[in-house]
């Protein structure tokens, strides 16, 4: 099970990845959240999810509305890696995934570039 790596330590981790993001894109990220939590109820094994309207699918009629979600999903990413060098890696893997959907890049084209 995914509890061997601090909870502290893992979200330090998630924050890391953020920062590696280029700043011209995180300014350009609008109304959305990062958050960490345990798995996703719906599908256990689900390393990260992005819930809301992507940037490029947003319109003069996009307001009002809560901000979009981007989970990352701590005891999965857990399960799958050995040690916290792997950790590292495969969470900036799916927070850049999970970032480019926000931009509004599609699964198969992420799997393309190698960030799938």
């Amino acid at each position: 099970m995914g509890t061997w790596l601090r909870a502290e330590r893992f979200d330090e981790l998630v924050a890391d990845a953020l920062d590696l993001i280029p700043g011209p894109l995180t300014e350009a990220m609008d109304n959305v959240v990062v958050l960490v939590e345990s798995r996703n109820p719906d599908d256990p094994g689900l390393l990260g999810l992005y819930e809301g309207v992507a940037l490029t699918r947003r319109d003069s009629s996009y307001g009002g509305v809560l901000p979009d979600r981007i989970t990352i999903y701590r005891d999965a990413l857990l399960d799958v890696c050995s040690d916290e060098q792997q950790v590292v890696e495969e969470v900036v893997v799916t927070v850049v995934h999970e970032v480019a959907h926000h931009f509004g890049i599609p699964e198969h084209r992420l799997h393309e570039l190698g960030w799938g």
